[in-house]
């Protein structure tokens, strides 16, 4: 479960690459009630997504060339600088060198060795998001690889994230969590990308799943509002109803009703 408690290795940001901010803060909106909160005339247009006051995520122009419109994870490090030494020995690639954002922390951009990308984030005054879990916030993260064994090795190598693999009908999920934390606290899946998923265009990425009280509610207004739903919800037995949706700019993401929320 995802918690404010950022523990090395647990997600604690998260932010969206779009061409056009305004437009993609106003889907947000109507989809999730989000407020944008810019962060300031020297961010570049950079800013929050805020919700009852609490930053539950961000959003920014593109801002490297080629790159389509996406979600990017950030994991929590103590040191920016170290992380990116692992990830380049566990044959990951330094997509974005470490820099400081200001006084607000330090940041690093990441790709693993199967393609799919992500960051970390080294806390200064900002430690990380204001709330997850709650409705309409960020409460899991999963991975689709073309390498499920590979995955699991090399994000052990960077993170050290204990892994629980799970076999289900048809395929095998892998669920982990911080060093030492548990399944109770896990924060995340790993699952290989089907031969029909590949065939669709699937490439490996990692995804954010945003808790919604509604997930037939939040699908409808992602429709109205020119997303694209490519999985409408379906319930699976013991964790929620989830679907699959693509906002007007091309960047997938997830929700979930969860059993227990």
């Amino acid at each position: 479960m995802l918690t404010t408690d950022f523990v090395p290795g647990a997600p604690n940001w998260l932010d969206l690459g779009t061409p056009d901010v305004p437009a993609a803060s106003a889907f947000y909106g109507a989809v999730f009630g989000w407020d944008f909160q810019s962060a300031g005339p020297d961010a570049g247009g950079y800013g929050m997504f805020t919700q009852d006051g609490k930053t539950v995520a961000a959003v920014g122009p593109l801002t490297e060339q080629g790159v389509d419109s996406a979600w990017t994870l950030y994991f929590h490090t103590v040191d920016a600088d170290a992380t990116a030494k692992a990830v380049e020995q566990a044959g990951g690639t330094v997509r974005v060198a470490p820099f400081d954002i200001f006084t607000q922390g330090r940041m690093g951009g990441f790709t693993d060795p199967a393609g799919a990308q992500f960051a970390v984030w080294q806390p200064g005054e900002t430690r990380g998001l204001d709330a997850v879990t709650v409705p309409n916030s960020l409460c899991w993260t999963e991975l689709h690889t073309t390498d499920q064994a590979g995955a699991k090795a090399f994000y052990d190598s960077v993170f050290g994230w204990d892994a629980e693999d799970n076999p289900m009908e048809g395929f095998n999920y892998t669920v982990v969590s911080p060093s030492g934390g548990g399944q109770e606290a896990g924060q995340g899946g790993i699952m290989e990308i089907s031969d029909e998923m590949l065939s669709g265009g699937m490439q490996p990425r990692w995804q954010p799943y945003f808790e919604v009280t509604d997930a037939d509610a939040v699908t409808a207004k992602v429709s109205e509002q020119g997303g694209t739903v490519l999985m409408p919800p379906e319930d699976v037995p013991g964790v929620g109803r989830m679907g699959l949706l693509v906002d007007p700019f091309g960047a997938p993401f997830s929700i979930i009703t969860s059993a227990t929320a």
